[in-house]
């Protein structure tokens, strides 16, 4: 655009002049300023980047919340895991295992009589001052029971074998592990507890205080990292009273933390745990970094002297197997070997440890809220859809990929302070945003061609669609304001014919009708709006403006009619011996100003007409059963439609939703 001292056509004053009118002008402090851009094209100009950055916001939620950026996004955590390696230093549990050395010591006896072993440890801690003492071995059966099934003779001396164990369960410090065997679907649940008596040797019948499922909570990866307070678990009525309440590690938490075990919420480290929810497990670090007392060394004489064990002082301590070839091992964050590599496999004691701490240190990781997640989408996708307008596809790339680096930090920083924020959904908002940055190449008439195709198809004729194409007038899929003939149809009688069919014969006598229909409809240039149940919904003179609409859709209701009689006989041949009343049918027509476009929410939009037009058309179909025709026209469309119209009957009647009554004609015959 040419400045106020550009010459026209290109022509150049000469130097002299020049120079003479620099002297009388004022010095030029910078270059001259661009004219200020109105709010109106400010706003115009900016309606498709918002565009972008909203869709590419939708497109990272709909990933986000139908899950299938949920293997990316467990990738990134147990990434963030492995990068942090020990990430605190437990200060509330700690491990008494029964490892190799254990298992070398007492070789000799076979597990299912190491209860007198359990028994001289939990003394043991006890009398170090441990706070609770969790087992995490499930006693099914005694020492005795075992025995007994052998049929052995001079046995009788063991009936006291393990007497000491349960002396130890009465004094109220252990707690026992249970087990959930799932149902089958539909069916109710079941539980697994230690022998009948184990419990009864528990100080109280409350053995929702003394045990707890130790069942661990796995994700479709077979990978641990979250944990629940109450295990979901369905059981039938007589199960159910006096059942155990909640996991083991929450429970040992709950009695170590003095929490009320019933409570909806915990108020714990300065944080609020609801106890009807998953958590996010907040390991320590990798396999070991609990700290762990051989049991060997808990069953040493000397054991109220050994520093290891006087420092269980104070903690939780969960007794459990960790040794070489044992079956309760599993994957968690820090097991993968992607990238930075891993440290193998976890024990479940340890497992349970970490969500010990997870609760009592308060340190629980949670997903960052919506509206941080919406804030970060909207500044990343933001920032970068700005610098994509300036910039070519392979800047832009390059852009992209630096973006995607940025919320791998961002998202690692939030880790750091147990906050667990989704990079997979934001990396996914911004590769949607550079695809559809750079889209705007398209032209938008090719856009808005292929769009209207897409829309009208099945709809409306295909030489209807041409014609829209073609013409030079732009559809507004806003919402506008448009001139139009609507027509309602329904079938008589619909409810007792079904009630004589089948569902399958309904829905096949229902196409087979509507297949007719529809092809009058099209015929005549009209729109199919929706299918109600037995009624059909169009419009005439949208989404092409035919002047001559509202003939065209009093020709398509007379052609409907004579469908409707000649269905008849299909009808009868079709299901001859149902005694199905005869086929008829009521055709509502009126003319008027609608609203047109699309309607609807994000999840679901649809290209329809509303207002009063489309209410009086709907009421004059249902009129037609007390005015005893097929078809009934307001005075309106006969007043457009011209040519020469054959009516019958004709009244005024009150319509529901309208103050004005409607002048109605019965519609016979219509002709050019």
């Amino acid at each position: 655009m040419a400045g106020p001292s550009d010459s026209p056509s290109g022509v150049t004053p000469a130097a002299g002049a020049e120079r003479a009118d620099a002297a009388n002008r004022p010095p030029i402090s910078g270059p001259p300023t661009r004219p200020r851009e109105s709010w109106r094209a400010r706003l115009k100009r900016s309606r498709f980047p918002l565009f972008v950055i909203l869709a590419s916001m939708l497109v990272a939620e709909g990933g986000h919340w139908s899950g299938i950026l949920s293997p990316v996004e467990h990738l990134y955590s147990d990434l963030w895991h492995r990068v942090s390696g020990v990430r605190y230093a437990p200060e509330h549990v700690a491990l008494v295992v029964v490892d190799d050395q254990s298992l070398a010591e007492h070789g000799d006896i076979p597990m299912v009589f190491w209860t007198p072993l359990f028994a001289r440890a939990a003394a043991t801690l006890r009398e170090a001052g441990a706070t609770v003492i969790g087992v995490d071995f499930l006693f099914g059966f005694t020492p005795e029971d075992w025995i007994s099934k052998l049929n052995l003779s001079g046995t009788d001396v063991l009936r006291d074998y393990d007497l000491k164990f349960r002396q130890e369960l009465n004094q109220g410090k252990m707690v026992l592990a249970g087990a959930i065997v799932r149902g089958l679907p539909g069916q109710p649940d079941n539980v697994l507890l230690a022998h009948t008596d184990y419990l009864l040797s528990l100080p109280t019948t409350d053995f929702a205080s003394h045990v707890g499922f130790a069942d661990l909570v796995t994700d479709s990866d077979g990978g641990v990292r979250a944990f629940e307070v109450v295990p979901a678990v369905k059981l039938p009525p007589e199960l159910a009273e006096g059942a155990p309440r909640l996991a083991l590690a929450s429970l040992l938490a709950a009695r170590a933390g003095h929490l009320d075990k019933a409570a909806a919420s915990w108020d714990v480290g300065g944080r609020t745990l609801e106890t009807t929810e998953p958590h996010i497990i907040s390991y320590a670090g990798p396999s070991g970094t609990v700290p762990r007392v051989s049991l060997s060394r808990v069953l040493a004489d000397d054991a109220l002297q050994d520093p290891s064990v006087q420092a269980l002082r104070g903690k939780v301590v969960i007794i459990g197997g960790d040794y070489q070839g044992m079956n309760d091992v599993h994957t968690t964050p820090y097991s993968g070997r992607l990238i930075t590599g891993g440290d193998g496999l976890m024990a479940g004691v340890e497992i349970q440890a970490n969500i010990v701490e997870t609760v009592l240190s308060g340190r629980d990781t949670r997903e960052a809220p919506a509206w941080l997640r919406y804030l970060l989408l909207f500044a990343c996708i933001g920032f970068t859809t700005h610098a994509y307008r300036r910039r070519s596809p392979w800047t832009g790339l390059a852009e992209l990929g630096l973006g995607l680096v940025v919320t791998l930090v961002i998202c690692f920083a939030a880790f750091q302070r147990f906050w667990l924020v989704p990079a997979a959904t934001l990396q996914l908002g911004l590769m949607s945003a550079y695809l559809l940055a750079f889209s705007e190449r398209l032209t938008s008439e090719e856009r808005d061609k292929a769009r209207v195709k897409t829309m009208f198809k099945g709809y409306v004729s295909d030489s209807v669609v041409d014609m829209l194409l073609s013409s030079e007038r732009r559809l507004d899929l806003e919402g506008q304001s448009m001139h139009i003939t609507v027509l309602f149809s329904d079938i008589r009688q619909f409810t007792t014919i079904s009630e004589k069919l089948t569902p399958r014969e309904t829905v096949e006598f229902l196409n087979a009708y509507y297949a007719r229909v529809v092809a009058v409809i099209m015929e005549e240039g009209g729109r199919i709006d929706k299918f109600i149940g037995d009624a059909v919904m169009a419009e005439f003179g949208v989404p092409y403006p035919f002047p001559d609409h509202a003939h065209r859709a009093l020709s398509a209701a007379v052609k409907i009619r004579r469908v409707a009689g000649e269905f008849q006989e299909w009808m009868r041949n079709r299901f001859p011996d149902r005694d199905i009343p005869e086929f008829h049918v009521g055709v509502g027509i009126h003319t008027g100003d609608a609203v047109v476009g699309n309607v609807g929410s994000e999840a679901r939009m649809e290209y329809t007409a509303v207002g009063d037009t489309v209410n009086v058309a709907s009421r004059l179909e249902s009129e037609t059963k007390y005015l005893n025709c097929v078809i009934a026209a307001s005075a309106q469309v006969v007043l457009e439609a011209g040519g020469e119209i054959e009516t019958g009957i004709h009244d005024t009647v009150r319509v529901k939703g309208r103050l004005e009554p409607v002048e109605v004609y019965e519609i016979i015959d219509v002709r050019r």
